[in-house]
């Protein structure tokens, strides 16, 4: 487990995710051309206030990959 920190909405966060979460978040920014923070910041625009921070990060690098593998 590993903690990234980020501003979100000008609020300084951070969230705890494997490795393996990690690299997968920083290949999606390259790809994207956008930052990681913009990815995360979109992530938690969207997610329900019950959502976990984490888990709705998880869940987005998840279902992204899903889509671009077309699984």
């Amino acid at each position: 487990m590993k903690k990234i920190s980020v501003s979100l909405s000008g609020h300084q966060t951070s969230i705890s995710l494997e490795e393996d979460f990690i690299d997968a978040l920083h290949k999606i920014a390259t790809h994207d051309n956008i930052s990681v923070a913009s990815i995360i910041q979109t992530i938690d625009d969207m997610r329900s206030p019950e959502s976990n921070l984490s888990s709705a990060v998880r869940s987005y690098i998840l279902r992204r990959y899903m889509k671009e593998s077309k699984l």
